[in-house]
C-alpha cells in the first residue's frame, strides 16, 4: 500500500473508522518493525480525526514508558495504575473519560487535553501497551471510538 490514506471526512465517524482501519492493516501487513507500526498508526488515527494527542505507551517492567506518539511533547513515564494510562493497564479494560478533570489522579500531561480515550493491547492475554488518545474537546469520545480502536488494538497484538 502506498503511505497515503484515502479518508472521505464526510461520513460518520464509525464509517471512517470502518474506511480507515483496513488501510491501516494494509499499512502494517508484512512490516515486522514495532515502531513504524505503533509509528505510523498514530499518525493515521491522528491524520485521519485531527485528535489532539495519539500515542502509545509500551509495558517496560513496572512502568508504562512512552512510545511513537503524534502531538506535543508527553509524560514520559506511568506508574501502574497512575492516570488514565496506568489504570487502563491494571485494568486491562479500555477507559473512556469524557472529562478528564473528572477523572481522580489524572495526570495532566499537556492541560489542553479535555477528553480521552485509552485501549489496552493484550497479547496472550497480558497488557504489552497502551494506545492513549487525546481530545482538546470534553466528551470527544464515544462507543464507536472504543468499538474500533479495540478492534485495532487487536490487531496490533501481532507486532508484539
Amino acid at each position: 500500500m502506498a503511505e497515503e490514506l484515502t479518508l472521505d471526512t464526510t461520513l460518520t465517524k464509525a464509517e471512517q473508522y470502518r474506511q480507515l482501519l483496513p488501510q491501516i492493516e494494509a499499512l502494517t501487513t508484512g512490516e515486522p518493525d514495532l515502531v513504524a507500526n505503533l509509528a505510523n498508526t498514530a499518525a493515521a488515527l491522528r491524520q485521519a480525526f485531527g485528535f489532539f494527542w495519539v500515542g502509545f505507551y509500551l509495558v517496560k517492567g513496572d512502568e508504562l514508558v512512552l512510545g511513537p506518539f503524534q502531538g506535543p511533547i508527553a509524560c514520559t513515564r506511568i506508574r501502574k495504575g497512575k492516570g488514565v494510562c496506568g489504570s487502563s493497564w491494571a485494568q486491562a479494560a479500555t477507559l473512556l473519560v469524557p472529562d478528564v478533570e473528572q477523572f481522580p489522579g489524572h495526570i495532566a500531561c499537556s492541560s489542553e487535553s479535555k477528553s480521552e480515550i485509552v485501549v489496552p493491547v493484550l497479547k496472550d492475554g497480558t497488557v504489552v501497551a497502551v494506545l492513549d488518545v487525546d481530545s482538546d474537546q470534553l466528551n470527544d469520545f464515544d462507543e464507536a471510538d472504543q468499538q474500533a480502536l479495540e478492534q485495532l488494538m487487536g490487531l496490533a497484538a501481532a507486532w508484539f
